[in-house]
């Protein structure tokens, strides 16, 4: 059974940074492309950042402006998204994704292109 677990949500005020972390179990994780989506309230759910199995490249949503990385370490099971100059904007419910071994980035942008959800990790920027 494949668990992504998210954590390292919080409150904090706008310009601060934030790293957060999903661990995995229950596949194979240095053969999973992961991802991290998030949704605010009344929204439906958007891509922020993609990283292949291999950590070799990276895929960003264009509105980030270099603000945040992707980063995973397959020794640990563990993806990590570190959010630097967060704003009102940034705050929503960040969820961690993984796409079954063999998609090869086919949907890689949208929520269908990934087959493991985690339950999500709350992120509130005060301004």
């Amino acid at each position: 059974q494949v668990q992504l677990v998210e954590s390292g949500g919080a409150l904090v005020q706008a310009g601060d940074s934030l790293r957060l972390s999903c661990i995995a179990s229950g596949l194979r994780f240095s053969r999973n492309d992961m991802a991290w989506f998030r949704q605010a309230p009344g929204e439906e759910r958007e891509f922020v950042a993609s990283i292949v199995a291999s950590g070799r490249a990276t895929y960003y949503e264009d509105y980030l402006n270099g603000r945040f990385i992707i980063s995973r370490d397959n020794a640990k099971n563990t993806v990590y998204l570190q959010m630097n100059s967060l704003n009102h904007e940034d705050t929503a419910v960040y969820y961690c994704a993984a796409a079954r071994e063999g998609r090869g980035g086919l949907g890689r942008w949208v929520v269908g292109g990934y087959d493991y959800w985690g339950q999500g990790t709350r992120v509130t920027v005060s301004s």
